[in-house]
Protein backbone atom coordinates (compact mmCIF):
# COMPACT_ATOMS: atom_id res chain seq x y z
CA UNK A 1 0.00 0.00 0.00
CA UNK A 2 1.42 3.58 -0.43
CA UNK A 3 1.97 5.70 2.05
CA UNK A 4 1.24 8.69 -0.18
CA UNK A 5 -1.96 11.53 0.78
CA UNK A 6 -4.22 11.78 -1.79
CA UNK A 7 -4.26 15.10 -3.73
CA UNK A 8 -6.59 17.66 -2.55
CA UNK A 9 -8.42 19.54 -5.41
CA UNK A 10 -9.18 23.17 -5.32
CA UNK A 11 -12.34 24.16 -7.34
CA UNK A 12 -11.24 26.67 -9.44
CA UNK A 13 -14.73 29.02 -10.93
CA UNK A 14 -14.15 29.45 -14.48
CA UNK A 15 -15.89 32.33 -16.20
CA UNK A 16 -18.35 31.58 -19.11
CA UNK A 17 -15.94 32.35 -22.18
CA UNK A 18 -18.56 31.90 -24.56
CA UNK A 19 -18.71 34.45 -27.31
CA UNK A 20 -21.66 36.86 -26.62
CA UNK A 21 -23.91 37.37 -29.77
CA UNK A 22 -24.01 41.09 -31.35
CA UNK A 23 -26.39 42.12 -33.56
CA UNK A 24 -25.43 44.09 -36.24
CA UNK A 25 -28.43 45.81 -36.89
CA UNK A 26 -30.40 48.55 -34.93
CA UNK A 27 -33.70 47.55 -33.50
CA UNK A 28 -36.36 49.22 -35.85
CA UNK A 29 -38.18 52.16 -33.68
CA UNK A 30 -41.65 53.04 -34.61
CA UNK A 31 -41.98 56.66 -35.38
CA UNK A 32 -45.11 58.76 -34.54
CA UNK A 33 -45.00 61.59 -36.82
CA UNK A 34 -46.55 64.94 -35.23
CA UNK A 35 -48.97 66.97 -36.66
CA UNK A 36 -48.40 69.98 -38.00
CA UNK A 37 -49.66 72.76 -40.31
CA UNK A 38 -48.65 74.89 -42.83
CA UNK A 39 -47.38 75.71 -47.00
CA UNK A 40 -45.63 72.55 -47.12
CA UNK A 41 -48.53 70.32 -45.28
CA UNK A 42 -51.57 71.77 -47.34
CA UNK A 43 -49.61 71.12 -50.65
CA UNK A 44 -49.35 67.75 -49.48
CA UNK A 45 -52.88 67.43 -49.22
CA UNK A 46 -53.88 68.60 -52.23
CA UNK A 47 -51.09 66.59 -54.32
CA UNK A 48 -53.22 63.88 -52.60
CA UNK A 49 -56.83 65.11 -53.15
CA UNK A 50 -55.44 65.37 -57.11
CA UNK A 51 -53.74 61.90 -57.32
CA UNK A 52 -56.66 60.21 -55.07
CA UNK A 53 -59.38 61.97 -57.10
CA UNK A 54 -57.64 60.68 -60.70
CA UNK A 55 -57.03 57.25 -59.45
CA UNK A 56 -60.32 56.50 -57.91
CA UNK A 57 -62.40 58.61 -60.59
CA UNK A 58 -60.75 57.28 -64.03
CA UNK A 59 -61.92 53.67 -63.87
CA UNK A 60 -65.96 55.33 -63.18
CA UNK A 61 -65.63 57.63 -66.55
CA UNK A 62 -67.77 56.98 -69.87
CA UNK A 63 -66.26 57.00 -73.18
CA UNK A 64 -68.42 55.98 -76.63
CA UNK A 65 -70.24 53.83 -74.15
CA UNK A 66 -67.63 52.43 -72.51
CA UNK A 67 -65.40 52.62 -69.76
CA UNK A 68 -62.45 55.04 -70.53
CA UNK A 69 -59.47 53.76 -69.36
CA UNK A 70 -59.65 50.01 -69.84
CA UNK A 71 -56.32 48.07 -70.10
CA UNK A 72 -58.36 44.87 -71.23
CA UNK A 73 -55.55 42.44 -70.98
CA UNK A 74 -58.24 38.96 -71.67
CA UNK A 75 -58.75 40.77 -75.06
CA UNK A 76 -55.60 42.03 -76.05
CA UNK A 77 -57.02 45.83 -76.45
CA UNK A 78 -56.05 48.77 -74.22
CA UNK A 79 -58.72 52.02 -74.63
CA UNK A 80 -57.47 55.54 -73.38
CA UNK A 81 -59.95 57.94 -73.95
CA UNK A 82 -60.52 57.78 -78.01
CA UNK A 83 -57.40 55.25 -78.38
CA UNK A 84 -58.03 51.67 -78.84
CA UNK A 85 -54.30 50.34 -78.59
CA UNK A 86 -52.99 47.05 -79.54
CA UNK A 87 -49.93 44.97 -78.27
CA UNK A 88 -48.54 45.76 -81.35
CA UNK A 89 -48.43 49.06 -80.16
CA UNK A 90 -46.06 48.55 -77.53
CA UNK A 91 -43.87 51.06 -78.72
CA UNK A 92 -46.06 53.87 -77.05
CA UNK A 93 -46.11 52.49 -73.90
CA UNK A 94 -41.86 52.15 -74.23
CA UNK A 95 -42.03 56.34 -75.36
CA UNK A 96 -44.05 57.06 -72.67
CA UNK A 97 -41.83 55.47 -69.72
CA UNK A 98 -38.72 57.23 -70.98
CA UNK A 99 -40.58 60.52 -70.96
CA UNK A 100 -41.54 59.99 -67.24
CA UNK A 101 -37.69 58.58 -66.52
CA UNK A 102 -36.77 62.06 -67.91
CA UNK A 103 -39.82 64.08 -66.01
CA UNK A 104 -38.13 62.51 -63.10
CA UNK A 105 -34.50 63.00 -63.56
CA UNK A 106 -35.52 66.73 -64.05
CA UNK A 107 -37.42 67.46 -61.21
CA UNK A 108 -34.65 65.54 -59.17
CA UNK A 109 -32.26 68.11 -60.54
CA UNK A 110 -34.67 70.90 -59.75
CA UNK A 111 -35.85 70.18 -56.39
CA UNK A 112 -34.90 66.88 -55.48
CA UNK A 113 -36.95 64.15 -54.19
CA UNK A 114 -40.85 66.22 -55.01
CA UNK A 115 -41.63 62.72 -56.82
CA UNK A 116 -41.36 60.76 -53.18
CA UNK A 117 -42.61 63.80 -50.99
CA UNK A 118 -45.70 64.78 -53.11
CA UNK A 119 -47.09 62.25 -55.34
CA UNK A 120 -45.40 58.76 -54.87
CA UNK A 121 -47.91 56.37 -53.78
CA UNK A 122 -45.99 55.32 -50.94
CA UNK A 123 -45.94 57.83 -49.77
CA UNK A 124 -49.64 59.10 -50.55
CA UNK A 125 -51.05 56.12 -48.70
CA UNK A 126 -48.96 56.69 -45.51
CA UNK A 127 -50.38 59.85 -45.32
CA UNK A 128 -53.89 58.80 -45.71
CA UNK A 129 -53.05 55.76 -43.34
CA UNK A 130 -51.51 58.34 -40.50
CA UNK A 131 -54.79 60.58 -40.55
CA UNK A 132 -56.71 57.33 -40.19
CA UNK A 133 -54.66 56.27 -37.34
CA UNK A 134 -54.79 59.68 -35.98
CA UNK A 135 -58.28 60.47 -36.38
CA UNK A 136 -58.93 57.19 -34.04
CA UNK A 137 -56.22 57.18 -31.79
CA UNK A 138 -55.11 60.57 -31.09
CA UNK A 139 -52.44 62.95 -31.33
CA UNK A 140 -48.94 61.61 -31.16
CA UNK A 141 -48.33 61.87 -27.44
CA UNK A 142 -52.03 59.93 -27.19
CA UNK A 143 -50.82 57.29 -29.67
CA UNK A 144 -47.58 56.62 -27.51
CA UNK A 145 -49.60 56.19 -24.67
CA UNK A 146 -51.87 53.76 -26.13
CA UNK A 147 -48.80 51.86 -27.67
CA UNK A 148 -47.27 51.56 -24.23
CA UNK A 149 -50.39 50.86 -22.10
CA UNK A 150 -51.46 47.45 -20.93
CA UNK A 151 -54.09 45.32 -23.43
CA UNK A 152 -57.33 45.91 -22.30
CA UNK A 153 -60.37 46.85 -23.90
CA UNK A 154 -60.10 50.52 -24.99
CA UNK A 155 -56.50 49.62 -26.67
CA UNK A 156 -58.60 46.73 -28.02
CA UNK A 157 -61.69 49.03 -29.22
CA UNK A 158 -59.12 51.33 -30.87
CA UNK A 159 -56.33 48.87 -32.44
CA UNK A 160 -59.13 47.29 -33.85
CA UNK A 161 -61.35 50.34 -35.78
CA UNK A 162 -58.11 51.69 -37.02
CA UNK A 163 -57.46 48.34 -38.56
CA UNK A 164 -60.92 47.45 -39.88
CA UNK A 165 -60.67 50.65 -41.38
CA UNK A 166 -57.32 50.11 -42.24
CA UNK A 167 -58.32 47.07 -44.46
CA UNK A 168 -61.28 48.71 -45.73
CA UNK A 169 -59.92 51.24 -47.41
CA UNK A 170 -57.13 48.73 -48.32
CA UNK A 171 -59.82 46.44 -50.50
CA UNK A 172 -61.17 49.28 -51.98
CA UNK A 173 -57.90 50.46 -53.42
CA UNK A 174 -57.40 47.05 -54.80
CA UNK A 175 -60.83 46.53 -56.33
CA UNK A 176 -60.49 50.05 -57.73
CA UNK A 177 -56.57 48.63 -59.36
CA UNK A 178 -58.38 45.74 -60.43
CA UNK A 179 -61.34 48.14 -62.20
CA UNK A 180 -58.27 49.26 -64.34
CA UNK A 181 -58.05 45.63 -65.79
CA UNK A 182 -61.78 44.34 -65.34
CA UNK A 183 -64.69 46.79 -66.55
CA UNK A 184 -65.77 48.25 -63.22
CA UNK A 185 -69.23 48.15 -63.17
CA UNK A 186 -69.04 44.29 -64.03
CA UNK A 187 -66.84 43.49 -61.39
CA UNK A 188 -68.33 45.42 -59.10
CA UNK A 189 -71.83 43.75 -60.01
CA UNK A 190 -69.71 40.17 -59.81
CA UNK A 191 -69.02 41.45 -56.17
CA UNK A 192 -72.77 42.17 -55.18
CA UNK A 193 -73.61 38.66 -56.46
CA UNK A 194 -70.43 36.68 -55.10
CA UNK A 195 -69.47 35.58 -58.28
CA UNK A 196 -65.85 37.07 -58.77
CA UNK A 197 -63.67 34.39 -61.00
CA UNK A 198 -60.00 33.48 -58.54
CA UNK A 199 -58.03 35.86 -60.27
CA UNK A 200 -60.41 38.83 -59.31
CA UNK A 201 -60.38 37.80 -56.05
CA UNK A 202 -56.23 36.98 -56.20
CA UNK A 203 -55.56 40.61 -57.38
CA UNK A 204 -57.97 42.34 -55.25
CA UNK A 205 -56.63 40.89 -51.99
CA UNK A 206 -53.03 41.13 -53.21
CA UNK A 207 -52.96 44.59 -54.12
CA UNK A 208 -54.96 45.30 -51.09
CA UNK A 209 -53.05 43.34 -48.21
CA UNK A 210 -50.33 45.13 -50.07
CA UNK A 211 -51.78 48.85 -49.53
CA UNK A 212 -52.04 47.48 -46.01
CA UNK A 213 -48.43 46.72 -45.51
CA UNK A 214 -46.67 48.78 -46.79
CA UNK A 215 -48.83 51.71 -45.59
CA UNK A 216 -49.95 50.76 -42.50
CA UNK A 217 -46.55 48.81 -41.26
CA UNK A 218 -43.38 48.95 -43.42
CA UNK A 219 -44.13 52.95 -44.11
CA UNK A 220 -40.99 55.05 -44.13
CA UNK A 221 -38.76 51.83 -44.41
CA UNK A 222 -40.42 51.31 -47.81
CA UNK A 223 -38.58 54.48 -48.85
CA UNK A 224 -35.41 54.11 -46.56
CA UNK A 225 -34.61 50.07 -47.13
CA UNK A 226 -36.42 49.25 -50.32
CA UNK A 227 -36.99 52.17 -52.71
CA UNK A 228 -33.59 52.46 -55.31
CA UNK A 229 -34.79 55.81 -56.06
CA UNK A 230 -33.34 56.75 -52.77
CA UNK A 231 -29.83 55.16 -52.91
CA UNK A 232 -29.52 56.66 -56.75
CA UNK A 233 -30.89 60.28 -56.19
CA UNK A 234 -27.41 61.37 -55.57
CA UNK A 235 -26.39 60.94 -58.86
CA UNK A 236 -29.02 63.35 -59.63
CA UNK A 237 -28.11 66.12 -57.72
CA UNK A 238 -25.65 68.81 -57.61
CA UNK A 239 -24.94 71.53 -55.26
CA UNK A 240 -27.89 73.81 -57.46
CA UNK A 241 -30.44 71.49 -56.49
CA UNK A 242 -33.24 72.69 -54.08
CA UNK A 243 -32.75 70.58 -51.26
CA UNK A 244 -34.41 71.07 -47.54
CA UNK A 245 -31.75 72.31 -45.80
CA UNK A 246 -30.67 73.42 -42.24
CA UNK A 247 -28.86 76.85 -41.65
CA UNK A 248 -26.22 75.95 -39.36
CA UNK A 249 -24.93 79.51 -39.39
CA UNK A 250 -27.96 81.28 -38.05
CA UNK A 251 -29.08 77.96 -36.22
CA UNK A 252 -25.70 77.11 -34.44
CA UNK A 253 -25.25 76.77 -31.18
CA UNK A 254 -28.48 75.75 -30.20
CA UNK A 255 -30.03 75.81 -26.70
CA UNK A 256 -33.43 76.11 -25.56
CA UNK A 257 -34.27 79.09 -23.89
CA UNK A 258 -37.49 81.33 -23.40
CA UNK A 259 -39.15 83.83 -25.84
CA UNK A 260 -37.39 86.66 -23.42
CA UNK A 261 -34.06 85.72 -23.50
CA UNK A 262 -31.96 87.62 -26.49
CA UNK A 263 -30.52 85.26 -28.63
CA UNK A 264 -27.46 87.28 -29.96
CA UNK A 265 -26.86 88.66 -26.70
CA UNK A 266 -26.09 85.54 -25.09
CA UNK A 267 -24.29 83.98 -28.28
CA UNK A 268 -26.71 81.72 -28.99
CA UNK A 269 -28.46 80.38 -32.68
CA UNK A 270 -31.99 80.79 -33.33
CA UNK A 271 -32.16 77.09 -33.05
CA UNK A 272 -34.26 76.68 -29.76
CA UNK A 273 -33.46 72.37 -29.94
CA UNK A 274 -37.19 71.94 -29.72
CA UNK A 275 -36.90 68.71 -31.70
CA UNK A 276 -40.07 69.62 -33.34
CA UNK A 277 -38.80 69.11 -37.37
CA UNK A 278 -38.01 65.64 -35.95
CA UNK A 279 -40.89 64.97 -34.50
CA UNK A 280 -42.93 65.76 -37.71
CA UNK A 281 -40.47 64.03 -40.35
CA UNK A 282 -42.16 60.53 -41.69
CA UNK A 283 -38.77 59.13 -41.42
CA UNK A 284 -37.99 60.22 -38.68
CA UNK A 285 -34.45 61.83 -39.42
CA UNK A 286 -32.93 64.95 -37.96
CA UNK A 287 -32.53 67.40 -40.91
CA UNK A 288 -30.16 69.90 -38.93
CA UNK A 289 -27.57 66.40 -39.44
CA UNK A 290 -27.22 67.84 -43.04
CA UNK A 291 -28.69 66.38 -46.41
CA UNK A 292 -29.81 62.46 -45.91
CA UNK A 293 -30.84 59.61 -48.57
CA UNK A 294 -33.62 59.10 -46.09
CA UNK A 295 -35.01 63.10 -46.67
CA UNK A 296 -38.23 62.53 -49.33
CA UNK A 297 -38.47 66.38 -49.26
CA UNK A 298 -42.09 66.28 -48.25
CA UNK A 299 -41.55 69.90 -46.41
CA UNK A 300 -43.16 69.07 -43.12
CA UNK A 301 -39.79 69.80 -41.05
CA UNK A 302 -40.14 73.42 -42.65
CA UNK A 303 -43.63 74.33 -41.75
CA UNK A 304 -42.82 73.18 -38.29
CA UNK A 305 -39.67 75.32 -37.77
CA UNK A 306 -41.66 78.19 -39.13
CA UNK A 307 -44.30 77.90 -36.57
CA UNK A 308 -41.95 77.84 -33.85
CA UNK A 309 -40.05 80.51 -35.10
CA UNK A 310 -43.43 82.39 -35.50
CA UNK A 311 -43.61 82.24 -31.74
CA UNK A 312 -40.11 83.02 -31.17
CA UNK A 313 -40.94 86.23 -33.26
CA UNK A 314 -37.55 84.57 -35.07
CA UNK A 315 -37.61 85.38 -38.90
CA UNK A 316 -38.50 82.16 -40.76
CA UNK A 317 -36.56 80.05 -42.96
CA UNK A 318 -33.90 78.48 -40.71
CA UNK A 319 -34.62 75.62 -41.79
CA UNK A 320 -36.20 75.96 -45.68
CA UNK A 321 -35.59 74.69 -49.09
CA UNK A 322 -32.33 75.80 -50.48
CA UNK A 323 -29.14 75.05 -52.42
CA UNK A 324 -25.68 74.36 -51.22
CA UNK A 325 -24.22 76.98 -52.86
CA UNK A 326 -26.84 79.27 -51.51
CA UNK A 327 -26.17 78.49 -48.09
CA UNK A 328 -22.31 78.60 -48.51
CA UNK A 329 -22.61 81.90 -50.46
CA UNK A 330 -25.16 83.44 -49.31
CA UNK A 331 -27.20 83.53 -52.31
CA UNK A 332 -30.55 85.95 -52.63
CA UNK A 333 -34.20 84.04 -53.56
CA UNK A 334 -33.38 85.80 -57.17
CA UNK A 335 -30.09 84.16 -57.23
CA UNK A 336 -31.16 80.46 -56.84
CA UNK A 337 -33.76 80.57 -59.51
CA UNK A 338 -31.27 81.55 -61.76
CA UNK A 339 -28.64 79.09 -61.40
CA UNK A 340 -32.28 76.61 -62.16
CA UNK A 341 -31.40 76.99 -65.73
CA UNK A 342 -28.36 75.38 -65.92
CA UNK A 343 -26.81 72.83 -68.83
CA UNK A 344 -28.14 69.23 -67.50
CA UNK A 345 -31.89 70.95 -66.33
CA UNK A 346 -31.75 72.50 -69.90
CA UNK A 347 -30.78 69.01 -71.52
CA UNK A 348 -33.30 67.16 -69.61
CA UNK A 349 -35.96 69.94 -70.25
CA UNK A 350 -35.19 70.00 -74.22
CA UNK A 351 -35.03 66.03 -74.66
CA UNK A 352 -38.38 65.78 -72.47
CA UNK A 353 -40.12 67.92 -75.03
CA UNK A 354 -38.90 66.44 -78.00
CA UNK A 355 -40.16 63.36 -77.06
CA UNK A 356 -43.24 64.81 -75.59
CA UNK A 357 -43.99 66.24 -79.15
CA UNK A 358 -43.02 62.96 -81.05
CA UNK A 359 -44.98 61.08 -78.90
CA UNK A 360 -48.29 63.30 -79.22
CA UNK A 361 -47.13 63.56 -82.78
CA UNK A 362 -47.19 59.80 -83.26
CA UNK A 363 -50.27 59.48 -82.04
CA UNK A 364 -52.08 62.08 -83.74
CA UNK A 365 -50.77 60.24 -87.55
CA UNK A 366 -51.26 57.27 -86.11
CA UNK A 367 -53.17 54.90 -88.56
CA UNK A 368 -57.09 53.77 -87.23
CA UNK A 369 -55.63 50.08 -88.12
CA UNK A 370 -53.35 47.51 -89.08
CA UNK A 371 -52.85 44.70 -91.49
CA UNK A 372 -50.90 41.68 -90.94
CA UNK A 373 -50.15 39.22 -94.30
CA UNK A 374 -49.54 36.02 -94.42
CA UNK A 375 -49.00 33.75 -97.30
CA UNK A 376 -50.99 29.82 -97.34
CA UNK A 377 -47.80 27.95 -96.78
CA UNK A 378 -49.27 24.76 -97.45
CA UNK A 379 -49.92 25.04 -100.80
CA UNK A 380 -46.75 27.22 -102.40
CA UNK A 381 -49.01 28.17 -105.84
CA UNK A 382 -51.75 26.20 -107.70
CA UNK A 383 -52.87 25.96 -111.27
CA UNK A 384 -56.76 27.04 -111.43
CA UNK A 385 -58.97 27.06 -114.31
CA UNK A 386 -58.58 28.61 -117.18
CA UNK A 387 -54.77 27.94 -116.63
CA UNK A 388 -53.91 30.57 -114.19
CA UNK A 389 -51.40 30.25 -111.31
CA UNK A 390 -53.32 31.54 -107.74
CA UNK A 391 -51.28 31.98 -104.47
CA UNK A 392 -53.53 32.28 -101.63
CA UNK A 393 -52.80 34.80 -98.70
CA UNK A 394 -54.29 35.19 -94.95
CA UNK A 395 -54.74 38.99 -94.40
CA UNK A 396 -55.69 39.87 -90.78
CA UNK A 397 -57.16 43.39 -90.84
CA UNK A 398 -57.66 44.65 -87.19
CA UNK A 399 -60.07 48.01 -86.85
CA UNK A 400 -58.50 50.31 -84.33
CA UNK A 401 -61.24 52.75 -84.26
CA UNK A 402 -64.99 52.98 -82.58
CA UNK A 403 -66.73 52.42 -85.46
CA UNK A 404 -67.80 49.63 -88.11
CA UNK A 405 -64.87 50.10 -91.25
CA UNK A 406 -64.55 48.46 -94.70
CA UNK A 407 -61.32 48.50 -95.98
CA UNK A 408 -60.53 48.08 -100.22
CA UNK A 409 -58.12 45.94 -101.33
CA UNK A 410 -55.88 46.46 -103.97
CA UNK A 411 -52.33 44.83 -105.35
CA UNK A 412 -49.30 45.98 -107.35
CA UNK A 413 -46.10 44.77 -108.10
CA UNK A 414 -47.00 42.24 -111.60
CA UNK A 415 -48.30 43.28 -114.62
CA UNK A 416 -51.48 41.27 -115.20
CA UNK A 417 -51.87 39.97 -111.35
CA UNK A 418 -55.26 40.53 -110.16
CA UNK A 419 -57.29 39.61 -107.51
CA UNK A 420 -59.61 36.58 -107.74
CA UNK A 421 -61.82 36.97 -104.46
CA UNK A 422 -63.84 39.53 -102.87
CA UNK A 423 -61.88 43.15 -102.93
CA UNK A 424 -63.36 44.53 -100.00
CA UNK A 425 -64.44 43.92 -96.32
CA UNK A 426 -66.27 45.16 -93.17
CA UNK A 427 -64.27 45.06 -89.79
CA UNK A 428 -66.74 45.55 -86.89
CA UNK A 429 -65.69 48.15 -84.34
CA UNK A 430 -62.37 47.17 -82.33
CA UNK A 431 -62.22 44.08 -84.31
CA UNK A 432 -59.57 41.99 -85.94
CA UNK A 433 -61.08 39.80 -88.99
CA UNK A 434 -59.22 36.79 -91.04
CA UNK A 435 -59.91 36.96 -94.72
CA UNK A 436 -58.78 34.98 -97.22
CA UNK A 437 -57.54 36.75 -100.78
CA UNK A 438 -56.95 35.02 -104.10
CA UNK A 439 -54.26 36.12 -106.49
CA UNK A 440 -54.03 34.80 -110.23
CA UNK A 441 -51.97 35.30 -113.08
CA UNK A 442 -51.68 33.81 -116.46
CA UNK A 443 -49.23 30.97 -116.38
CA UNK A 444 -46.30 32.52 -118.32
CA UNK A 445 -46.51 36.03 -117.75
CA UNK A 446 -43.29 35.68 -115.37
CA UNK A 447 -40.72 33.73 -114.65
CA UNK A 448 -40.43 30.73 -111.81
CA UNK A 449 -39.32 31.60 -108.28
CA UNK A 450 -40.61 34.41 -105.65
CA UNK A 451 -41.58 38.27 -106.97
CA UNK A 452 -41.76 41.06 -104.73
CA UNK A 453 -45.90 42.63 -104.35
CA UNK A 454 -47.19 44.88 -102.89
CA UNK A 455 -50.89 45.03 -100.85
CA UNK A 456 -52.85 48.47 -100.53
CA UNK A 457 -55.57 48.63 -98.15
CA UNK A 458 -57.46 51.58 -97.72
CA UNK A 459 -60.63 52.46 -95.16
CA UNK A 460 -63.77 53.39 -96.63
CA UNK A 461 -64.43 56.32 -94.48
CA UNK A 462 -60.97 57.77 -93.30
CA UNK A 463 -59.56 57.29 -96.44
CA UNK A 464 -56.05 56.15 -94.51
CA UNK A 465 -53.90 53.27 -96.52
CA UNK A 466 -51.65 51.03 -95.53
CA UNK A 467 -49.29 49.09 -97.98
CA UNK A 468 -48.06 45.81 -96.95
CA UNK A 469 -45.20 43.82 -98.68
CA UNK A 470 -45.27 39.71 -99.76
CA UNK A 471 -44.25 37.70 -102.25
CA UNK A 472 -45.83 35.80 -105.56
CA UNK A 473 -44.28 32.34 -105.71
CA UNK A 474 -44.58 31.06 -109.52
CA UNK A 475 -43.68 27.17 -109.72
CA UNK A 476 -41.30 25.50 -112.13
Amino acid sequence: MSNQKPKKYIPIEIENSQPKATSLYQAHKKIYPRNTSGFFKNLRWLAIWVTQIVFYGLPWLLWNDRQAILLDISTHRFYIFGLVLYPQDLIYLVILLIIAALALFLFTAVAGRLWCGFACPQSVYTKIFLWIERTIEGDRAARIRLDNMNFGFKKFYKKWLKHSAWITFSMFTGFTFLGYFTPIRELMGNIAHYNLSPWETFWIVFYGFATYGNAGFLREQICKHMCPYARFQSAMFDNDTLIVTYDKERGEPRSGRSRKVDAKQTGLGDCIDCSFCVQVCPTGIDIRNGLQYECISCGLCVDACNSIMDKMEYPRGLIRFSTENALNHHWSQQQIVKKILRPRVLIYTGLLLLLSIGFVASLAMRVPFKVDVIRDRGVMSRIVAGGKIENVYQLQITNASEKSETYHIEVEGLAGLSIASEKSFTVDPAQSRMVAVSLQIEDGTIKSGSHPIKFEIKAHSSHEEISEKSIFFMSR
